[in-house]
């Protein structure tokens, strides 16, 4: 029974000599990954408005927002990539990737903080919604006044 066993793992041996290796050279060339691969959840805060659909759509509650503060916190080892945020976001900021999660020696948070507006952007927004207020007001007034016949 042993002759059997011998000659079986030599016929692989040998099989495996003239064919292509079952491995890739990672390191070397770049990682391909499956079509329908998940990947990890990317925000882009320029976009973010901090509404917190996404903290609320998240099953496994790995998602955190603060809307005073600015910030989206996501725990990446938590997720489990069912790309619900995604789906819920109003602006489209989230995305999934394609890859892996960094590996790490322990759960960490990671926080993206919103970038402020400079003063000229602000104050332009202030004075658009100020004119669209007074437009508003205008109309109703408009509304109010019974014609005369």
């Amino acid at each position: 029974m042993s002759k059997r066993k011998v000659l079986t793992f030599a016929g692989r041996a040998l099989k495996n000599l003239f064919q292509k290796p079952a491995t890739t050279s990672y390191p070397f060339e770049p990682a391909v990954y499956p079509e329908r691969m998940r990947g990890h959840v990317e925000i882009h805060m320029e976009d973010c408005i901090c509404c917190g659909l996404c903290m609320r759509s998240c099953p496994s509650q790995a998602i955190r927002v603060d809307r005073r503060a600015g910030t989206w916190t996501i725990r990446r080892f938590d997720c489990v990539q069912c790309s619900s945020c995604v789906n819920v976001c109003p602006k489209k900021c989230l995305t999934m990737e394609a890859g892996y999660t960094r590996p790490d020696t322990r759960k960490t948070d990671e926080t993206f903080i919103k970038p402020a507006q400079p003063e000229e952007a602000r104050a332009e927004a202030a004075s658009v919604k100020a004119e669209e207020a007074e437009q508003k007001q205008q109309e109703k007034q408009k509304d109010c006044i019974p014609e005369r016949i």
